[in-house]
């Protein structure tokens, strides 16, 4: 990812791209950004299912990331992650794949 995202302390944070993206370590500002990024280097990576770990806490996070994936092209759907993926602590997203042939 180009930008890097940053976390709640300011400093820039890699974040490997695989499927799995945890957001306890960054700044809720920089959502709007991250997520869409992450999807679509997932997509350009070949990878079509991505869990996004938001946690559980008041639900404003998760609220947050449901707005940001309704909006974005090629999530195909989302749901909360089952007792083995994170409960309601997680979401799975299925993203299309016809569009974007892996890399």
């Amino acid at each position: 990812m180009e930008d890097k995202p940053h976390g709640a302390d300011g400093e820039a944070v890699h974040v490997p791209i695989d499927g799995v993206l945890d957001l306890h370590s960054f700044s809720p500002r920089d959502l709007k950004y991250l997520i869409p990024d992450y999807l679509d280097e997932c997509l350009k990576k070949g990878i079509f299912h991505v869990r996004i770990i938001h946690g559980k806490g008041t639900g404003n996070l998760r609220r947050t990331v449901h707005a940001l994936l309704e909006r974005h092209p090629d999530v195909i759907s989302y749901k909360l992650g089952d007792e083995s993926s994170g409960s309601w602590g997680a979401t799975l997203v299925t993203l299309q794949a016809a569009k974007h042939p892996p890399a």
